[in-house]
């Protein structure tokens, strides 16, 4: 399945049906009064979220979504049918947006949480509705309403308690695969990973978070290189970042502060975020390099080799506590 994480799509709801002009016309009663029924309600187009979709693939090819028309309203006092509404199904963490005033309607996070996008127009009056003492036999019925128009943008932002972030080739990829039962692409070669890929870290008896490992950043990726800002979006709901970067590094806290920079200049609340320094690769080197002048907010230094496994159990336990730090001030607070 392809991963498609944003999309604009136009959205219309069902144009209310008519009322009627109908006169009641029974044996003996040769001036009945009016009896035309209103107009049925459109239906509306919902965005409705679906757990088990992980995409907007199913909507990508689909640009339009109109709801149908409700019934016209018919004699003897007979409302007409509502249109049926028509439902987008989304992933959880999608976004929703008017793309003209560009006001976030909805950020849909849990299941079959929804928001009407637009909402379908109001059946007309059918002629009973106008009887008056003073107007027993009104001939006046009343159009529907048409039904709300708007181009929306469904932007998905993935859901977890961790993200990766590094410069390609750091061993992101390798890292989560061996944490967690990702299956990500791995090869030694630059941006192997194309898309973002979750997996679920146990840490503990019964506790367990889920890592976010995206593509590899460059430089300029906040402006939109390397496609950089659209994957930056999936790191925003993490509550914890994890520098990758490769020991063999020449200057590792070079690398990490360009790192850093990018994700202030897309996101400057990225950079509040608790954060750790992971060193991959450690089966390639000696000893730990020295590293003088560490930056008083990186919680802890994590040397790990994805190969041997060193350090990734200090690293699932060490993440795991601070996300258990956070959790509980939440519930505090």
């Amino acid at each position: 399945m392809k991963f498609i994480d944003y999309v604009e799509v136009k959205v219309t709801g069902g144009h209310g049906g008519m009322g009627c002009v109908s006169f009641r016309r029974e044996k003996f009663v040769p001036k009945g009064g009016p009896d035309g029924g209103d107009g049925g309600k459109g239906g509306s187009v919902i965005c409705r979220v679906d757990p088990q979709l992980q995409t907007l693939q199913d909507i990508r090819y689909h640009s339009t979504y109109n709801a149908p028309a409700g019934a016209h309203g018919d004699s003897a006092n007979k409302t007409g049918a509502s249109g049926e509404d028509v439902i987008l199904r989304v992933p959880p963490g999608t976004v929703v947006k008017d793309l003209e005033t560009g006001k976030v309607l909805a950020d849909l996070q849990e299941p079959d949480e929804e928001v009407v996008v637009a909402r379908g127009g109001k059946g007309g009056k059918g002629n009973t509705q106008f009887k008056s003492p003073t107007n027993r036999a009104p001939r006046k019925a009343t159009p529907g309403w048409a039904g709300e128009k708007r181009q929306i943008s469904l932007e998905l932002k993935l859901l977890a308690d961790v993200g990766l972030v590094g410069f390609p080739n750091a061993g992101k990829s390798t890292l989560i695969s061996r944490v967690s039962a990702a299956k990500p692409k791995i090869a030694d070669y630059p941006f192997t990973t194309l898309t973002p890929n979750l997996g679920v870290v146990k840490y503990s008896d019964f506790k367990s978070f889920v890592m976010a490992d995206i593509p590899g950043l460059i430089e300029g990726a906040h402006q939109g290189k390397g496609l950089g800002d659209q994957f930056l979006r999936h790191i925003e709901r993490t509550q914890v970042l994890l520098f990758i970067i490769d020991v063999n590094s020449e200057d590792i806290l070079e690398k990490y502060e360009s790192l850093l920079c990018e994700l202030e200049e897309y996101d400057p609340s990225l950079a509040k975020k608790p954060r750790f320094l992971v060193l991959s690769k450690m089966d390639t080197v000696q000893d730990v390099p020295d590293l003088a002048g560490i930056p008083k907010e990186i919680v802890e230094v994590l040397p790990v080799s994805s190969v041997s496994g060193e350090g990734l159990d200090n690293l699932r336990n060490q993440v795991g506590k601070t996300l258990d730090t956070i959790r509980y001030h939440t519930i505090e607070n």
